[in-house]
């Protein structure tokens, strides 16, 4: 496996985790009868780290890729985002990860991987290693590193529990995946890390298997649940209702509805509104301000096909960020880290 030359300058946040090539048919057709596919490079921990650094934030990728024609690619678009690929690794032995996309005629997604064996399936101990060397402010992982196979496991155990003492705190979104394996066991080794992470990204799908909540539509129970369990802060995503924040009396949960207009694919809105989230959280933006970064963000790309071709251009997302660090100026504060 090729190894790292230089070592970056200390980066804000760098997400850990696989990205794949992407084919799929244009608007309107089929995998099954189509001439042409459109190719795409996404995952949820890059998708995140495109997001926070359209809003300036300095992000690396942490992974691993092929020495082939699709990790030649991943690394190329993931620059060309402004995502520093230091971090990312290219192993000769084994071979970039892909997966196809259906829109079905009935606005359904259907979505293929071909991801066994890959190069990402098989980070390791000196992954951990290199990563926790950089001594990011914040790295972002995901229920889907964790349920790749028991080298990302564990990787992604290893640098959440050693993250504290290297001065990094830790963002978590669970990405229960059916289509990985039984959810009960993602959420199982998602429990097993709470008390680690300083900012949970959690879906109201996901409050019940990861929490054990009795109604998970509740957010004061979820925030409550997820604050026995150790966790610093916790945002609730709930999907076309919007979110909900922390900062209500005695620290319950508000609620913000969604900023969404048009819904083109919906694909991509979750790591759009977790990379606008902690790009804002990383500024000091309070959990409330840093919510309305992530709701925009969300709503940009879910009007648009793809994961983050809907994300606005540099000079509107300063604008969108100076807009919000204007409305919350003096009630700032951090996530630890």
């Amino acid at each position: 496996m090729a190894g790292l030359t230089t070592v970056p300058a200390r980066l804000d946040l760098v997400g850990l985790g696989e990205a794949m090539v992407l084919l799929q048919p244009p608007s309107g057709a089929l995998l099954s009868d189509t001439d042409v596919v459109e190719v795409h490079v996404a995952g949820a921990e890059l998708n995140l780290c495109v997001a926070a650094a359209r809003l300036g934030t300095s992000a690396g990728f942490c992974s691993r890729v092929g020495a082939d024609p699709l990790g030649a690619r991943v690394l190329a678009e993931t620059r060309a985002a402004g995502v520093d690929t230091t971090l990312l690794a290219v192993d000769p032995g084994h071979p970039t990860g892909l997966f196809l996309k259906d829109a079905r005629p009935d606005g359904r997604r259907r979505v293929y991987y071909y991801r066994r064996d890959s190069a990402a399936a098989h980070l390791d101990a000196a992954d951990a290693a290199r990563l926790l060397a950089a001594r990011p402010r914040m790295v972002a992982v995901s229920g889907v590193t964790l349920a790749l196979g028991p080298g990302p496991r564990a990787v992604v155990t290893s640098v959440l529990r050693d993250a504290r003492r290297c001065g990094t705190a830790v963002a978590l979104d669970p990405n229960l995946r059916p289509a990985l394996g039984a959810v009960e066991r993602q959420a199982a080794d998602v429990r097993a890390l709470l008390g680690h992470v300083d900012v949970l990204l959690l879906g109201t799908d996901e409050a019940g298997p990861v929490l054990g909540v009795r109604d998970p539509s509740d957010p004061d129970e979820v925030f409550a649940a997820a604050a026995a369990a150790g966790v610093r802060e916790t945002v609730l995503k709930a999907g076309a209702d919007g979110c909900y924040h922390a900062g209500g009396p005695g620290g319950g949960a508000v609620h913000l509805p969604s900023a969404a207009t048009v819904v083109v694919d919906p694909v991509g809105a979750g790591d759009a509104f977790a990379g606008g989230y902690l790009a804002g959280r990383l500024r000091g933006i309070p959990p409330a301000g840093a919510a309305e970064l992530g709701n925009a963000l969300a709503a940009a790309v879910v009007a648009a096909p793809g994961d983050t071709a809907g994300l606005p251009d540099r000079s509107a997302a300063a604008m969108l960020l100076d807009g919000v660090r204007c409305r919350w100026s003096g009630e700032s504060s951090r996530p630890s880290g």
